[in-house]
This record gives C-alpha cells, sequence and structure tokens, in this order.
C-alpha cells in the first residue's frame, strides 16, 4: 500500500508488527477473494459482507483506506509490479542450486546395468 503506508503502519502496529500484519492481511485476502469472485472493484460493503461470512470481523477504518488505496488501480498491473519488485530481492533460498543438486543425484542413480550372474556380454544365462 504505497503512499500513507508508513501512516499506517506507525498507527497500526503500537502492540507488534505482527498484529498489523494480520489486521490488514485480512482485509487484503476478502478484498482478492471478491476480485476473483468477479468482481473487480469491490467496495467495502462487499469486502466485510465476504470476511463476516466467515466468521471475521473487518474494521470499516482499515477497510476503507484498502478500498481508497486500490481505487483506480488494475489488481492485475499491481501484483505483477510486486511480482517484479520480489524478484530483485533474491529469495536466499538457492533454489537453483539444489536443482543442480537434484540433476546430480539423478545422474548418478543411474548406473549402467550390469548382469548379476557374472558377464555383462548379454548372453543367456
Amino acid at each position: 500500500l504505497a503512499g500513507g503506508s508508513k501512516r499506517t503502519l506507525n498507527k497500526l502496529s503500537r502492540d507488534s508488527p505482527l498484529q498489523f500484519i494480520l489486521f490488514t492481511m485480512k482485509h487484503v485476502a476478502g478484498y482478492l477473494l471478491c476480485v476473483l469472485g468477479g468482481n473487480e472493484s469491490p467496495s467495502a460493503d462487499v469486502v466485510t459482507s465476504a470476511l463476516s461470512a466467515v466468521g471475521v470481523e473487518a474494521d470499516s477504518e482499515a477497510l476503507g483506506r484498502l478500498i481508497g488505496e486500490m481505487e483506480g488501480k488494475d489488481l492485475g498491473e499491481l501484483l505483477e509490479s510486486g511480482k517484479e519488485m520480489l524478484a530483485k530481492f533474491g529469495g536466499g533460498g538457492g533454489g537453483a542450486a539444489e536443482e543442480e543438486e537434484e540433476k546430480v543425484e539423478e545422474e548418478e542413480m543411474e548406473a549402467p546395468a550390469v548382469d548379476v550372474f557374472g558377464g555383462d556380454d548379454g548372453g543367456d544365462y
């Protein structure tokens, strides 16, 4: 959430950063579910209804800020730009190295067939 995100973070994270993340993520999740359900620009009432349907209480002030931040923006473009930003972080998981290691292990496991009865000339036993 660009723009007022620092102000929002400071206001909502008085208790802990984890509470802020959980507090806002339920609203984001509700919004995304509404969009996946076919509503390209869900209102605060629609998101509140979706959240209350599964027993989650929405905070009208926080949800209003989210709806305001999303107004006039294309969700697909936002997700794509976020994906590009995450790619810059790298991840540090070593995924490519793990993949390469798996290939090496697979190659080592594929040993040539050997006749267990003494010869490898391919004759009858």
